[in-house]
């Protein structure tokens, strides 16, 4: 089944859409919003698999599906975990700014935790702080959801944990990412607030391909309207879900409704080397920084610009049959609105 909540309040209003993702039922009588559903996920999930069927059969009232209507699926969450699942991209960027990677980063999962208080709606403009040297750039990765989860869980246990699957862009302010880890405390400002497409779905509604850890299809990228990346997200996977999950969990349990990143989706190229953009025959990037370390690799420089006010970008996945599975992430770059107020002189 497919979930998604509609802005409403701080945390959504919850509705059950259709596999096409052209319609929508209200599930307010099973649980008022997302989080309710998944604190008593073991009642709510076979009463919602119910109306899915309705709604597919046309056996209860539903509505025309607005993507643009949709707060993130969880609109806040009691915490967001972010992996770097994709070493080869971990080693990228980190080349980037000059930095090596210590060998235990290809055994021992990386994780960050990411603010989740202020998660923005999938088709919510992206702020533009007004500063080309902070980099503004995407990060296209895949996201599960989980129910309670047990500290101590094991990475083949943990599987059975994920309720939801659903994409991220995990923003980044590339220019802010160097200074704040140089001070050995990780980050806070370079990380702004993340956004989810406009449905969360069950792992059965993937098929063959979810392998129980890993999604295995190619994650698009688009920037106004021209291809980014087309990396497969089950391939180069480092850590799967499962091993990412039991990570998070060794010291402590999970609640219900954690959120748990792969990292920027990243694919080697066939010999090992860093992949090929998309306009040389390659499956390309899931953010700007990738491309701008292999621009400068091939080229000596980087040429491609990070986001700017005016530009689109677009994140989506899609199914064999070219249908969308969790709707897009589609959003502009604006001039941010900041409130600053003074204090009394």
């Amino acid at each position: 089944m497919k979930l998604a909540s509609l802005k409403h309040g701080r945390d959504g209003r919850l509705v059950v859409v259709s596999n096409d993702l052209t319609r929508a039922a209200l599930a307010e009588k099973i649980a008022p919003t997302l989080q309710a559903a998944l604190d008593d996920w073991t009642q709510a999930a076979p009463k919602l698999a119910s109306l899915a069927r309705q709604v597919e059969a046309r056996a209860t009232t539903t509505f025309s599906f607005d993507e643009r209507a949709c707060a993130s699926p969880l609109p806040r969450a009691y915490s967001w975990a972010d992996g770097s699942a994709y070493v080869n991209h971990v080693q990228l960027v980190r080349r980037a700014r000059g930095a090596d990677m210590p060998p235990s980063f290809w055994t021992d999962p990386l994780i960050y935790q990411g603010g989740s208080d202020t998660f923005l709606g999938p088709r919510d403009p992206m702020p533009f702080l007004g500063d080309e040297g902070l980099g503004l750039d995407l990060e296209a990765e895949v996201a599960v959801v989980t129910d309670d989860v047990p500290m101590g869980v094991d990475e083949w246990a943990a599987r059975s944990h994920i309720k939801l699957v659903m994409l991220v862009n995990d923003v980044s302010l590339r220019g802010l990412t160097g200074p704040e880890l140089a001070k050995g405390f990780g980050f806070f400002q370079s990380k702004p607030s993340s956004v989810f497409s406009p449905a969360a779905v069950t792992p059965d509604e993937l098929g063959a391909a979810w392998d129980g850890a890993k999604l295995n299809l190619p994650l698009l990228s688009f920037i106004n309207d021209s291809p980014l990346g087309r990396p497969n997200a089950g391939i180069d996977m480092t850590f799967d879900f499962g091993r990412l999950i039991a990570h998070a969990a060794r010291t402590r349990a999970l609640s219900a409704g954690t959120i748990i990143g792969s990292g920027t989706v990243s694919n080697r190229a066939i010999d090992g080397g860093p992949g090929q953009p998309v306009s040389s025959g390659g499956v390309g990037y899931s953010c700007l920084a990738e491309l701008r370390v292999v621009e400068t690799l091939l080229e000596g420089e980087s040429r491609t610009p990070f986001l700017n006010p005016g530009d689109r970008v677009r994140i989506e996945m899609r199914d064999e049959g070219g249908r969308s599975i969790f709707g897009a992430i589609e959003q502009e770059v604006r001039p941010a609105r900041v409130r600053r107020t003074g204090g009394a002189s």
